[in-house]
């Protein structure tokens, strides 16, 4: 088939890649100068199979209204009159049950395991380098609290098969002795050896050339304007390029919607709802002055709700999310007091580690939906239109398991996995 993806983050690319891999002819477009500009381009760097309980659980209400006035907590919802916004929050909290809660893992940990056997074949075969460590992810907690509620949490995976395993101070130490500064205020943690850590714009990138020396066709920077539909079936997609406003009308056999958090205003005109709503994160990427005292297991705070990478001899610190809608400010007092809140927490566990001098902030659009769970299959509006996003935070860690299983779907295939993919009803 000739086949044109829509988006050009680690969901759009990694699913080229498995077109190509099928023998299709791809056509890639994407708004930006190159691939993984936008979501992909600065995350946390976790590849976690581990950590992907969903944000809506049973206590997830009473923290997010406790948050509601701090400009620096981990989740931060500013109402606003967007209709789509409250659709999203009630879907959010119809989630904040245990039995939701138990159910949205499974399918978080079917995608995840399948998803990272994909990325290390997939990494083996291409030979990329993109600064990784197979070191594993670990959590850890300033109170013997969340200590506690975290030690239930790695409960709940192991009984999905993951090896989330609840260390001691001592033991959190032992697995990653940078934090000796930090040690008298660590109260426990838990460890997963198998997670991993790497740069997934510099994966991306790599991915997209590796493409196009396939032969695939990437349109850089070109707008995405309309899908048009003939009968059940897109016939053709209109984009515009950037730089001179030409138009032009792509056809294809099939079409792929891989745009974040912009696929839902893409699709809503066939009269296909998504529930995605962009969840505003940030991070920030500091030189290391000490690189040997620096980490380089991949961590999780559990107080601040922060992902801390080493990339090199760089470091990432990235987490909270904001759904304010589509705003990707980092100058407004809001974003400030957020960027520095890394910043100074990085500091406090790690004393003059970084050089704080030069700061590379960033913040990104989460595409994410209230369980979140991608939306991963056919469109029910269009019979050769097909859906990859909605992946939230955990798109890197999915990316390769989502183009996979798409590749499969398309071919007719189903993937090995025990998971719900989007699509019409049998």
């Amino acid at each position: 088939m000739k086949v044109v993806v829509l988006g050009a983050g680690i969901i759009g690319v990694s699913t080229a890649w498995y077109l190509l891999e099928q023998g299709h002819e791809v056509i890639v477009v994407d708004r930006q100068k190159d691939a993984a500009l936008e979501t992909s381009f600065a995350n946390g760097a976790q590849i976690s199979v581990s950590f992907c309980e969903p944000w809506a659980n049973a206590g997830a209400p009473f923290k997010v209204a406790k948050w509601l006035l701090r400009d620096d907590s981990p989740l931060l919802f500013r109402p606003k009159l967007d209709p789509k916004q409250w659709i999203w929050g009630l879907s959010f909290l119809t989630q904040c049950t245990t039995a939701a809660f138990e159910r949205n893992v499974e399918q978080l940990v079917q995608l995840g395991r399948y998803s990272h056997a994909s990325h290390k074949v997939l990494a083996a075969k291409t030979g990329i380098e993109f600064e990784r460590l197979e070191r594993g992810i670990l959590h850890f907690f300033s109170s013997q609290a969340d200590f506690e509620a975290g030690a239930a949490g790695a409960e709940v995976m192991r009984r999905h098969g993951v090896d989330r395993r609840v260390l001691n101070r001592e033991e959190v130490l032992k697995v990653e002795p940078a934090l000796a500064a930090f040690g008298a205020n660590i109260h426990g943690g838990t460890f997963t050896p198998s997670d991993e850590s790497g740069d997934a714009k510099v994966f991306t990138q790599k991915l997209a050339q590796l493409c196009q020396a396939r032969g695939a066709q990437f349109l850089w920077e070109h707008d995405v304007l309309a899908l048009s539909r003939q009968g059940d079936a897109i016939d053709q997609v209109q984009i515009a390029s950037l730089l001179t406003g030409a138009k032009q009308n792509l056809k294809a056999d099939a079409f792929v919607a891989a745009m974040g958090s912009y696929t839902p205003a893409l699709v809503k005109p066939l009269g296909e709802f998504l529930n995605i709503y962009p969840a505003k994160g940030y991070s920030a990427t500091l030189k290391l002055k000490k690189p040997e005292a620096a980490s380089v297991v991949s961590l999780l705070d559990d107080t601040r709700k922060i992902a801390i990478s080493r990339l090199g001899d760089s470091i990432r610190i990235a987490g909270t999310a904001e759904l304010v809608g589509f705003d990707t400010n980092l100058n407004s007092p809001t974003a400030k007091v957020r960027c520095d809140a890394l910043v100074r927490r990085y500091e406090e566990l790690f004393p003059g580690v970084a050089d704080l001098s030069e700061r590379n902030y960033w913040t990104g659009l989460r595409p994410s939906t209230p369980t979140n769970i991608p939306y991963i299959g056919r469109s029910r509006k269009a019979s050769n239109l097909w859906i990859n996003a909605g992946h939230g935070t955990l798109g890197w860690t999915h990316g390769a398991g989502s183009g996979l299983a798409l590749a499969e779907l398309m071919a007719g295939r189903r993937p090995e996995m025990d998971f719900t993919f989007y699509g019409p009803k049998a």
